[in-house]
């Protein structure tokens, strides 16, 4: 039978990027969102900022539910 193609090393730094690239992505978006509605480059910046928060707060929900579902009852 085939083993796993990462190892552990490689599986966590993937991990970490794939967690580091989600937050990017929920903050990036957020100010771009806010730069499409009108705001300034200042509130754009703010509400990307914001939504670096709500990204990470959204993993760790994540995170924390998928620890969830797997754990064995």
């Amino acid at each position: 039978m085939v083993g796993p193609s990462l190892t552990d090393d490689e599986r966590r730094v993937a991990n970490l990027r794939l967690r580091v690239v989600f937050v990017l992505l929920v903050g990036v978006s957020a100010g771009l969102v806010a730069f499409g509605g009108g705001a300034t480059a200042v509130q754009a910046g703010g509400a990307a900022l914001a939504g670096l928060v709500v990204g990470g707060v959204l993993l760790w929900f994540l995170v924390r539910t998928g620890r969830q579902i797997r754990a064995p009852r």
